[in-house]
Protein backbone atom coordinates (compact mmCIF):
# COMPACT_ATOMS: atom_id res chain seq x y z
CA UNK A 1 0.00 0.00 0.00
CA UNK A 2 1.33 3.42 -0.94
CA UNK A 3 2.09 5.88 1.88
CA UNK A 4 -0.68 8.36 2.59
CA UNK A 5 -0.44 11.89 1.33
CA UNK A 6 1.13 14.17 4.02
CA UNK A 7 -1.73 16.65 3.67
CA UNK A 8 -4.23 13.84 4.18
CA UNK A 9 -2.44 12.72 7.34
CA UNK A 10 -2.37 16.28 8.61
CA UNK A 11 -6.10 16.62 8.07
CA UNK A 12 -6.74 13.35 9.93
CA UNK A 13 -4.45 14.40 12.78
CA UNK A 14 -6.33 17.68 13.16
CA UNK A 15 -9.66 15.87 13.27
CA UNK A 16 -8.32 13.55 15.96
CA UNK A 17 -7.66 16.63 18.09
CA UNK A 18 -11.17 17.97 17.59
CA UNK A 19 -13.30 18.41 20.73
CA UNK A 20 -16.18 16.75 18.87
CA UNK A 21 -16.28 12.93 19.22
CA UNK A 22 -17.94 12.68 15.79
CA UNK A 23 -14.90 14.30 14.21
CA UNK A 24 -12.55 11.92 15.97
CA UNK A 25 -14.65 8.95 14.82
CA UNK A 26 -14.54 10.24 11.25
CA UNK A 27 -10.77 10.57 11.47
CA UNK A 28 -10.43 6.98 12.62
CA UNK A 29 -12.61 5.86 9.71
CA UNK A 30 -10.37 7.80 7.31
CA UNK A 31 -7.38 5.78 8.54
CA UNK A 32 -8.87 2.63 7.01
CA UNK A 33 -6.81 2.95 3.83
CA UNK A 34 -3.71 4.42 5.46
CA UNK A 35 -0.73 2.04 5.85
CA UNK A 36 -0.32 0.64 9.36
CA UNK A 37 3.03 2.31 10.06
CA UNK A 38 1.44 5.71 9.48
CA UNK A 39 -1.97 4.91 10.96
CA UNK A 40 -1.00 3.35 14.29
CA UNK A 41 0.74 6.42 15.80
CA UNK A 42 -2.43 8.39 15.07
CA UNK A 43 -4.70 5.68 16.48
CA UNK A 44 -2.64 5.62 19.67
CA UNK A 45 -3.46 9.30 20.20
CA UNK A 46 -7.11 8.43 20.87
CA UNK A 47 -6.95 4.87 22.20
CA UNK A 48 -7.38 6.29 25.72
CA UNK A 49 -10.04 8.78 24.61
CA UNK A 50 -12.62 9.89 27.18
CA UNK A 51 -15.42 9.01 24.74
CA UNK A 52 -16.29 5.32 24.95
CA UNK A 53 -17.24 4.97 21.29
CA UNK A 54 -14.03 6.61 20.08
CA UNK A 55 -11.99 4.42 22.40
CA UNK A 56 -13.78 1.29 21.21
CA UNK A 57 -13.21 2.13 17.55
CA UNK A 58 -9.53 2.87 18.21
CA UNK A 59 -9.01 -0.42 20.04
CA UNK A 60 -10.58 -2.32 17.15
CA UNK A 61 -8.33 -0.46 14.72
CA UNK A 62 -5.23 -1.64 16.56
CA UNK A 63 -6.21 -5.22 15.76
CA UNK A 64 -6.52 -4.39 12.06
CA UNK A 65 -3.55 -2.05 11.60
CA UNK A 66 -0.77 -4.22 12.88
CA UNK A 67 2.62 -2.92 13.99
CA UNK A 68 4.95 -3.80 16.86
CA UNK A 69 3.23 -1.13 18.96
CA UNK A 70 -0.19 -2.79 18.86
CA UNK A 71 0.35 -5.89 20.98
CA UNK A 72 1.69 -4.25 24.17
CA UNK A 73 -0.95 -1.53 24.06
CA UNK A 74 -3.80 -4.00 23.59
CA UNK A 75 -2.49 -6.17 26.43
CA UNK A 76 -2.37 -3.08 28.65
CA UNK A 77 -5.96 -2.20 27.76
CA UNK A 78 -7.15 -5.77 28.32
CA UNK A 79 -5.52 -5.76 31.73
CA UNK A 80 -6.30 -2.28 32.99
CA UNK A 81 -9.18 -0.55 31.24
CA UNK A 82 -12.03 0.08 33.71
CA UNK A 83 -14.73 -0.47 31.08
CA UNK A 84 -15.51 -4.14 30.44
CA UNK A 85 -16.66 -3.52 26.85
CA UNK A 86 -13.29 -1.97 26.01
CA UNK A 87 -11.49 -4.90 27.61
CA UNK A 88 -13.62 -7.25 25.51
CA UNK A 89 -12.75 -5.28 22.38
CA UNK A 90 -9.06 -5.49 23.28
CA UNK A 91 -9.33 -9.27 23.62
CA UNK A 92 -10.98 -9.46 20.21
CA UNK A 93 -8.31 -7.24 18.67
CA UNK A 94 -5.57 -9.46 20.11
CA UNK A 95 -7.22 -12.36 18.32
CA UNK A 96 -7.07 -10.45 15.03
CA UNK A 97 -3.33 -9.98 15.52
CA UNK A 98 -2.88 -13.78 15.58
CA UNK A 99 0.29 -13.22 17.61
CA UNK A 100 1.12 -16.12 19.99
CA UNK A 101 2.62 -13.61 22.44
CA UNK A 102 -0.97 -12.63 23.31
CA UNK A 103 -1.70 -16.12 24.65
CA UNK A 104 -0.90 -15.56 28.32
CA UNK A 105 -2.79 -12.26 28.54
CA UNK A 106 -5.87 -13.85 26.96
CA UNK A 107 -5.71 -16.84 29.30
CA UNK A 108 -5.50 -14.53 32.32
CA UNK A 109 -8.49 -12.58 31.05
CA UNK A 110 -10.46 -15.78 30.59
CA UNK A 111 -9.73 -17.03 34.10
CA UNK A 112 -9.64 -13.78 36.06
CA UNK A 113 -11.96 -11.21 34.49
CA UNK A 114 -15.31 -11.02 36.26
CA UNK A 115 -17.27 -9.98 33.16
CA UNK A 116 -18.63 -12.73 30.93
CA UNK A 117 -18.25 -10.61 27.78
CA UNK A 118 -14.51 -10.27 28.34
CA UNK A 119 -14.19 -14.00 28.98
CA UNK A 120 -16.26 -14.71 25.86
CA UNK A 121 -14.02 -12.48 23.72
CA UNK A 122 -10.89 -14.02 25.23
CA UNK A 123 -12.10 -17.52 24.36
CA UNK A 124 -12.88 -16.54 20.77
CA UNK A 125 -9.50 -14.82 20.48
CA UNK A 126 -7.70 -17.92 21.74
CA UNK A 127 -9.26 -19.80 18.85
CA UNK A 128 -8.10 -17.11 16.42
CA UNK A 129 -4.54 -17.53 17.69
CA UNK A 130 -4.70 -21.24 16.75
CA UNK A 131 -2.26 -21.90 19.57
CA UNK A 132 -2.44 -25.55 20.69
CA UNK A 133 -1.79 -24.45 24.28
CA UNK A 134 -5.34 -23.08 24.32
CA UNK A 135 -6.92 -26.55 24.21
CA UNK A 136 -7.22 -27.07 27.97
CA UNK A 137 -8.53 -23.55 28.56
CA UNK A 138 -11.18 -23.91 25.90
CA UNK A 139 -12.17 -27.34 27.13
CA UNK A 140 -12.80 -25.84 30.55
CA UNK A 141 -15.09 -23.24 28.94
CA UNK A 142 -16.86 -25.98 27.03
CA UNK A 143 -17.52 -27.99 30.17
CA UNK A 144 -18.67 -24.97 32.18
CA UNK A 145 -22.28 -23.94 32.84
CA UNK A 146 -22.32 -20.69 30.81
CA UNK A 147 -23.95 -21.22 27.41
CA UNK A 148 -22.36 -18.22 25.73
CA UNK A 149 -18.91 -19.35 26.80
CA UNK A 150 -19.74 -22.81 25.50
CA UNK A 151 -20.57 -21.26 22.12
CA UNK A 152 -17.26 -19.40 22.08
CA UNK A 153 -15.38 -22.55 23.06
CA UNK A 154 -17.06 -24.64 20.36
CA UNK A 155 -16.05 -22.15 17.68
CA UNK A 156 -12.54 -21.75 19.08
CA UNK A 157 -11.91 -25.49 19.37
CA UNK A 158 -12.91 -25.78 15.74
CA UNK A 159 -10.32 -23.14 14.88
CA UNK A 160 -7.65 -25.12 16.73
CA UNK A 161 -8.50 -28.21 14.68
CA UNK A 162 -7.52 -30.53 17.52
CA UNK A 163 -9.31 -33.86 17.04
CA UNK A 164 -9.10 -34.58 20.77
CA UNK A 165 -12.00 -32.13 21.15
CA UNK A 166 -14.32 -34.09 18.90
CA UNK A 167 -16.05 -36.30 21.47
CA UNK A 168 -16.47 -33.31 23.80
CA UNK A 169 -18.07 -31.30 20.99
CA UNK A 170 -20.43 -33.93 19.63
CA UNK A 171 -22.59 -33.93 22.76
CA UNK A 172 -23.88 -30.52 21.62
CA UNK A 173 -25.38 -31.94 18.41
CA UNK A 174 -28.79 -32.14 20.10
CA UNK A 175 -28.58 -28.87 22.00
CA UNK A 176 -31.91 -27.06 22.29
CA UNK A 177 -30.18 -23.82 21.26
CA UNK A 178 -29.90 -23.58 17.48
CA UNK A 179 -26.97 -21.16 17.79
CA UNK A 180 -25.02 -23.84 19.65
CA UNK A 181 -25.84 -26.36 16.92
CA UNK A 182 -24.78 -23.88 14.26
CA UNK A 183 -21.46 -23.21 16.02
CA UNK A 184 -20.91 -26.94 16.19
CA UNK A 185 -21.69 -27.41 12.50
CA UNK A 186 -19.14 -24.75 11.63
CA UNK A 187 -16.48 -26.17 13.95
CA UNK A 188 -16.84 -29.70 12.59
CA UNK A 189 -15.79 -28.46 9.16
CA UNK A 190 -12.30 -27.99 10.62
CA UNK A 191 -12.18 -31.44 12.24
CA UNK A 192 -11.89 -34.09 9.53
CA UNK A 193 -13.10 -37.38 10.95
CA UNK A 194 -15.77 -39.99 10.14
CA UNK A 195 -17.50 -38.87 13.36
CA UNK A 196 -17.58 -35.30 12.06
CA UNK A 197 -19.11 -36.40 8.76
CA UNK A 198 -21.77 -38.43 10.54
CA UNK A 199 -22.66 -35.51 12.82
CA UNK A 200 -22.72 -33.06 9.92
CA UNK A 201 -25.07 -35.29 7.94
CA UNK A 202 -27.33 -35.30 10.99
CA UNK A 203 -27.11 -31.51 11.36
CA UNK A 204 -27.73 -31.01 7.64
CA UNK A 205 -31.28 -32.22 8.32
CA UNK A 206 -31.72 -29.79 11.22
CA UNK A 207 -35.13 -28.05 11.33
CA UNK A 208 -33.32 -24.71 11.58
CA UNK A 209 -32.29 -23.57 8.10
CA UNK A 210 -29.17 -21.77 9.32
CA UNK A 211 -27.89 -24.89 11.07
CA UNK A 212 -28.60 -27.08 8.06
CA UNK A 213 -26.90 -24.65 5.66
CA UNK A 214 -23.83 -24.40 7.88
CA UNK A 215 -23.59 -28.19 8.09
CA UNK A 216 -23.78 -28.52 4.30
CA UNK A 217 -21.09 -25.88 3.92
CA UNK A 218 -18.84 -27.76 6.36
CA UNK A 219 -19.34 -30.96 4.39
CA UNK A 220 -18.31 -29.10 1.24
CA UNK A 221 -15.20 -27.79 3.02
CA UNK A 222 -14.24 -31.28 4.11
CA UNK A 223 -14.62 -32.47 0.52
CA UNK A 224 -12.46 -29.60 -0.74
CA UNK A 225 -9.77 -30.60 1.74
CA UNK A 226 -9.80 -34.08 0.24
CA UNK A 227 -11.29 -35.78 3.28
CA UNK A 228 -14.51 -36.73 1.50
CA UNK A 229 -14.48 -38.41 -1.87
CA UNK A 230 -16.70 -36.83 -4.52
CA UNK A 231 -19.14 -39.73 -4.27
CA UNK A 232 -19.18 -39.96 -0.48
CA UNK A 233 -22.66 -39.94 1.03
CA UNK A 234 -23.64 -36.55 2.38
CA UNK A 235 -26.93 -34.81 2.95
CA UNK A 236 -26.69 -32.68 -0.20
Amino acid sequence: MDPANPSQLQEIAERLRSPRPADRMLALAQLRDVPAEQAVPLILQVVDDENLQVRSFAVFALGVKQTDACLPKLVEILTRDPDYSIRANAAGALGYLEDPRAFEALVRAFYEDVEWLVRFSAAVALGNLKDPRAYDVLLRALEGPEELLQQAAIAALGELGDLRALDHLLRFAQSEDWLVRQRLAQALGNLPSPKSVSALNYLAKDPNDSVAATALDSLRRLRQRGFLEAGSPTAD
